[in-house]
């Protein structure tokens, strides 16, 4: 248990660096793609409904029982669930509080590589008079380790080497770090990403390209905020806005427990949690809806959005399209663009060490130097099979296990844990302790009822995924009598790796299937580097169980 005197220097910063921690690179990448392929308008209300019923109700659990854990004198999960619970077992169900956030870091700090290094390529102009498909090559490049302007041979393992050092050395810094990165980076991602936004507005219809003259950058834009009535109904919209709320937010990791620890103990978590909530989403729904739909729906349509809207859009067809404001500009947009890429990634990167060095100090003694870079080594040791295997699978694997799956596990145990064990009452006067808003009483029956069945739908959904995602015709076919038929991504599918036993047993090119055999090999082998992380992490909350039992018996 820590006595550190360690707090946050002010209540703008906190909320600034709470906001840093759930805007990351998903609300300007992972946000209109699920936009895009749930139908655009017929996303949205799904996507705001559930935020208010999913996403403001996690956040209130979270942080109030993080400040509950600090006053314990617990700054990271095991033990601040412990001290709800009452009960070891909760302690070991903690552990997904700080193995999510390795996990995740693992491969997040990869992404950041992309643009921090794209960041300086944009600044060397190395993107001007390329193609879009020139970029895709230029991106394949990056990624296969072969030398690109910079001749830097292995760029992408350099840069990824250099995120990591910087990670640590901000982090080593402690909360007064972190504040000072949020203080800058979320200011500054904010007055990025208006520019680009209105740079987008301005262009309205006059965008068109000569290879797409019907293109209209106001065609995206309405494509995405006109409700669609027809759509609204269908359960895989409601999974997948669920979805996007549940990880924009960074809840289900315990990297909110960590920072509302270092709160005092009667402050106000309501209105803090509710300012945090909103400033991602403000920063999600206005400027993630304003930059990529837009500028790529007016230069080359939106139908063409439609058939390609991907996570590579971002350094596969941005470049291009800032190519053709001119030399100049397009170097401004392009240095704008991943700068505001990185700062939404590298704040919420630093929050994911925070668990691991809270936790360290407060049971092992180490000090922030110590924590920070430990924590970088176990993030590099985990994230080089990431870079250096990421055409086999390695990345998605994580991304799958630890960044989704894992998440909603978690989410779902705080939730029962905070409104059936500890119990609501109790829980209900922790959140309103020190409230600066009055919170509806409604929120009482949500996050004792709604909250909870809402993360099981997920849960579910994502386990008994019907084949084409299409739940409306499984459910046909179910009350005919014809049996429910899994698609290869729900979590059974993936358990077994149908899509890559499918592919070894049709194809007939044995490149193809030595190529795909690798990648199963490797993919299992993740998974066991993630189930060894989880055991040792487990270990150490052993450890320290022990040692406060010893202290307790005392």
């Amino acid at each position: 248990m820590s006595t550190t005197k360690e707090a946050w220097g002010s209540r703008l910063g906190l909320i600034l660096a709470m906001a840093g921690n759930s805007v990351g690179l998903g609300n300007f990448l992972r946000f209109p793609v699920q936009a895009v392929q749930n139908g655009g308008g017929a996303f949205l209300i799904p996507y705001l409904v559930c935020f208010l019923l999913m996403g403001i109700p996690l956040l209130w659990v979270e942080w109030s029982m993080g400040r509950l854990g600090g006053r314990h004198g617990h700054h990271s999960s095991p033990f601040i669930l412990q001290t709800l619970g009452k009960r070891t077992f909760w302690a070991y169900i903690g552990v997904f509080g700080i193995f999510t956030n390795i996990g995740v870091a693992a491969y997040y700090c990869y992404i950041e590589t992309w643009t921090l290094s794209y960041f300086f390529h944009s600044i060397k102009g190395s993107f001007l008079n390329l193609s879009q498909n020139e970029l895709v090559l230029f991106f394949d490049r990056f990624i296969n380790f072969q030398t690109t302007d910079f001749g830097i041979p292995f760029e992408a393992v350099v840069f990824f080497v250099m995120c990591i050092l910087l990670n640590s050395f901000i982090l080593s810094k402690g909360l007064k770090g972190i504040e000072t990165i949020a203080k800058v980076g979320m200011p500054l991602l904010i007055l990025f990403g208006a520019f680009l936004a209105l740079k987008s507005l301005i262009l309205g219809a006059t965008a068109a390209s000569a290879l797409f003259p019907e293109a209209n950058a106001w065609d995206g834009l309405n494509y995405l905020f006109t409700p669609q009535y027809d759509s609204i109904w269908k359960p895989r919209v409601w999974l997948a806005a669920a979805g996007q709320v549940f990880f924009t937010l960074s809840v289900g990791m315990g990297t909110i427990h960590c920072y509302a620890a270092y709160i005092k103990p009667k402050d106000d978590i309501a209105l803090n949690a509710v300012s945090a909530g909103f400033t991602n989403e403000f920063v999600e729904i206005v400027l993630g809806s304003l930059i990529v739909v837009p500028l790529a729906a007016g230069y080359l349509g939106l139908d063409w959005v439609k058939a390609n809207i991907g996570f590579g859009i971002a350094f596969q067809t941005m470049p291009y399209l800032f190519a053709q404001w001119g030399t100049l500009l397009a170097a401004i947009a392009g240095v704008l663009w991943f700068g505001l890429l990185f700062f939404a990634g590298i704040t919420s990167s630093l929050a994911m060490g925070t668990p691991w060095m809270s936790f360290m100090r407060d049971e092992y003694g180490w000090n922030q130097r110590k924590g920070a870079y430990s924590f970088g080594l176990l993030t590099l040791l985990l994230g080089l099979p990431c870079v250096l295997f990421y055409h086999y699978g390695v990345f998605e694997e994580y991304d799958y296990w630890v960044g989704t799956i894992t998440l909603v596990v978690f989410a779902l145990a705080e939730m029962i844990l905070f409104s059936w064990v500890f119990g609501l009452q109790r829980g209900w006067a922790e959140i309103t302790m020190g409230a600066q808003i009055k919170i509806p009483s409604i929120y009482r029956f949500i996050i004792k009822y709604v909250t909870p069945v809402l993360l099981i739908a997920v849960l579910l959904g994502a386990i008994f995924t019907p084949v084409n995602n299409d739940w409306i015709e499984a459910f046909s076919l179910l009350s005919q009598g014809y049996g429910w038929e899994f698609d290869s991504s729900s979590l059974i599918g993936q358990l077994a790796q149908w899509e890559l036993r499918t592919q070894i047993a049709v194809s007939t090119d044995q490149e193809v299937v030595n190529h795909v055999q690798k990648e199963l090999w490797l993919r299992n082998g993740a998974r066991i580097v993630l189930t060894g992380l989880f055991a040792f992490i487990a270990l150490l909350v052993y450890k320290a169980s022990k040692k406060h039992s010893q202290i307790h018996e005392h």
